[in-house]
């Protein structure tokens, strides 16, 4: 051995097992990173061909003024510094349980010669150490993964992803891979690189580089049972273990509800309908369509649903019996199939009843925003007939904004407002044609119309093939991230107990059964999940505001936060998962060790 560095790699074999985890975190976060820039730079490749087919020539100020470069672009920026956080605090707690387990060994180090400033270069180069196979083995996960995604956007999805490339090396991803690796490891190693600096000679004899406060008293039980107090004292007593662990559990949570804005934000950026409409036949707003028309349409070759809206503007109306409204209401009539797709797109709020739309009734919906003042219950009078509103709309579909702006839209079925207005023919007809729908069918349907209406083909705008990407790529980084979170807690939670694995063993040479030492155990990781928890739902809550508020409430005026209970109730199951895993390995290891050896080394 020619230098103290040349202990690194047998350090690595050594203690290959405890490494297991922070390598795990080293490959997810260049992993993820690559991946996402990778596909960032696909689809800027692909909207570059799309863009010189269209204009024959391009800047690079059009290409990032597109639609694709102003959505990749941020989104994998953000991504990457969300990746970047979470890295440094993963590697950071496993790398410190490290060096607490491995407290002798800095202690003999230091002992034979090696100074403060060379164990600190010792942990800085044993971290980049691991970047010699986590890089690696993260880069080419996170090509392959790349491939595989273009290859389901081509050939799955379709349509827009057409001529997305299939075996594309993103040299972007690349770098942005091995810079998130190497970073991520340098910062994560400078705090348990001072730790490890720190132990003093004497750490050799004692195995225990806590300084520690000076004990006084016997830790106070109160009511509780002995088990219980230990376990929450371990928890409370080491504050930095308390801060990585607290932080491990809070960081995923914040992560989980960072990343479910974006789901949020696709649905904003590229909205959904099940009544999204292939075709539109239009009549400038008056109602001429023949109802005939849109009968017979229906029954025409790679026709899949025929729908139809009627429309009176501006009809003189009051509101309740107080009068507490006068002015004008519009009125629109939507068909069985449209009512039925307001309520699979969500679009309705808490607490409506679309069932006493449907048929010859006397009950609306009503388009509403945080500002309007009509609600669930009020009734409308019309000339002499009254509509009581049985639900509202989440927004105005009206408005080019979303907004109401104070105007009352009304939303009735296509027999009410036959019965209202006597007006039977529509303004509008939408038809949804079949998957195998050809040209020649929509040329048909066309003829069918007439030159009498405008007729819009509008098959080449649907976006279901890039909503459904976007939304399975981020649902794939969410279940990654939750399995992530979990085995770095139970890996960590495993960890610390390790490091008090001595302490451990005295207490079952004095008597302490097999039970009280699970139990305490899992007083400790309850204690960790609870804190942590709390921190992270306080955090996670904030950085979900903000970013719905930078990504959606900046952009889309009829936006409104709500507190994300579904997303925080899977990560908080998996928080619970990961503190039952974590409890599980260390309390069987610990009452299956055999107390004579712990002792003869105490």
């Amino acid at each position: 051995m020619k230098s103290y560095l040349d202990l690194i790699p047998i350090s690595a074999r050594v203690h290959r097992r405890q490494n297991r985890m922070t390598l795990l975190c080293i490959i997810f976060a260049v992993f993820m990173v690559t991946t996402i820039f990778s596909m960032a730079e696909m689809g800027i490749r692909m909207e570059r061909v799309r863009l010189l087919e269209k204009h024959g020539s391009l800047s690079v100020t059009e290409l990032l003024d597109s639609s694709m470069g102003q959505t990749v672009i941020p989104v994998a920026v953000l991504l990457f510094l969300l990746i970047l956080i979470a890295g440094v605090f993963m590697i950071s707690g496993s790398m410190n349980s490290l060096v607490v387990q491995r407290t002798r060994f800095f202690g003999m180090m230091r002992c034979i010669g090696m100074s403060k400033r060379q164990i600190l270069h010792f942990v800085r180069l044993e971290a980049l150490n691991w970047c010699r196979t986590a890089v690696p083995a993260g880069l080419l996960l996170g090509i392959l993964t790349t491939w595989g995604l273009c290859a389901v956007l081509r050939f799955l999805v379709g349509e827009e992803f057409s001529d997305i490339p299939l075996f594309g090396i993103s040299m972007t991803g690349i770098v942005s891979g091995i810079l998130v690796g190497v970073i991520t490891v340098l910062l994560a190693a400078n705090a348990p690189a001072r730790r490890a600096s720190r132990v003093s000679p004497i750490a050799a004899v004692s195995g225990n580089a806590e300084k520690g406060k000076r004990i006084c008293h016997a830790v106070h039980t109160g009511s509780g049972r002995i088990e219980t107090v230990l376990g929450v004292h371990h928890a409370v007593s080491a504050k930095k273990n308390l801060f990585l662990m607290t932080g491990s559990f809070a960081l995923s949570i914040i992560l989980f509800l960072s990343f479910s804005v974006i789901v949020e934000w696709v649905n904003y950026v590229m909205p959904q309908s099940a009544a999204a409409p292939d075709i539109n036949i239009t009549a400038d707003g008056s109602n001429v369509i023949p109802y005939d028309l849109a009968e017979d349409i229906r029954e025409m070759q790679g026709v899949k649903e025929v729908y139809g809206r009627r429309s009176s503007l501006d009809i003189p109306a009051s509101m309740n019996e107080v009068g507490d409204f006068s002015g004008t209401v519009d009125l629109i009539s939507y068909d069985d199939f449209d009512l039925r797709s307001l309520k699979k797109d969500g679009s309705l709020k808490r607490g409506s009843k679309l069932s006493k739309v449907y048929g010859d009734s006397h009950f609306a919906l009503a388009a509403s925003d945080e500002d309007s003042t009509w609600k669930i219950g009020d009734t409308v009078q019309i000339g002499e007939e009254m509509l009581t509103i049985a639900g509202l709309l989440k927004n105005d579909p009206f408005s080019s904004d979303g907004l109401t702006g104070g105007k009352l839209t009304l939303i009735t079925s296509g027999e009410t407002f036959v019965r209202l207005t006597g007006e039977k023919d529509y303004s509008l007809v939408m038809i949804q044609v079949t998957g195998n729908a050809t040209d020649a069918d929509v040329e048909a349907i066309q003829k069918a119309a007439g030159e009498t209406y405008s007729f819009q083909d509008r098959r080449d705008e649907r976006t279901t093939g890039t909503y459904m990407a976007f939304v399975f790529c981020v649902y794939v980084f969410l279940t990654i991230i939750a399995l992530v979170s979990v085995l770095n807690i139970a890996n960590s939670i495993s960890m610390s107990v390790s490091a008090r694995m001595k302490q451990y063993g005295a207490m079952r040479a004095v008597g302490m059964d097999g039970r009280q030492v699970t139990k305490m155990i899992a007083a400790e990781a309850f204690t960790y999940a609870l804190l942590g928890c709390a921190a992270g739902c306080i955090t996670g809550l904030w950085f979900n505001k903000l970013l719905y508020d930078i990504l959606i409430a900046g952009r889309f005026a009829y936006a409104v936060w709500r507190f994300p209970a579904a997303s925080l109730s899977v990560i908080l199951l998996a928080a619970l998962l990961a503190v039952a895993v974590a409890v599980y390995a260390p309390a069987k290891r610990i009452r299956n060790m055999v107390i004579t050896e712990v002792m003869n080394e105490l």
